[in-house]
């Protein structure tokens, strides 16, 4: 499995969240993890940051964000220009997808928890 950094948007203390569980799985796995929340904490030694960074050698962004949610982080994330974009469930969102295409940024609709369970990461 390749080392893909990876930012979680979305983030969460709560163990009960999934995204919470990707950033233990995506540690277990030895990728490198970054990590936005609305609560500042650390999981997994990995601080979950409230202000947007400029991350660099982003490769996929990993979002826990419902669509709506989502539009005020379009130009963030098209800026640190990730390789993918994985759209967990409930996070579906076409019009995104239209944008992503528009600047060569491919884009997955799928589980992240199921693509590291199932080495497809």
């Amino acid at each position: 499995m390749s080392k893909k950094h990876t930012l979680v948007l979305g983030a969460s203390l709560n163990p009960d969240r999934y995204s919470n569980m990707a950033i233990l799985r995506l540690c277990d796995n030895a990728i490198e993890v970054k990590a936005f929340g609305l609560k500042q904490g650390t999981v997994c030694g990995v601080d979950i940051d409230t202000e947007l960074m400029p991350y660099k050698n982003i490769h996929t962004v990993t979002l826990y964000l419902n669509p709506k949610r989502q539009e005020a982080y379009y130009d963030y994330i098209l800026d640190l220009n990730p390789t993918r974009v994985i759209f967990n469930p409930g996070t579906e969102n076409p019009k995104f997808y239209e944008r992503l295409s528009e600047v060569s940024i491919d884009y997955e609709v799928a589980c992240t928890l199921v693509l590291l369970t199932t080495q497809q990461y």
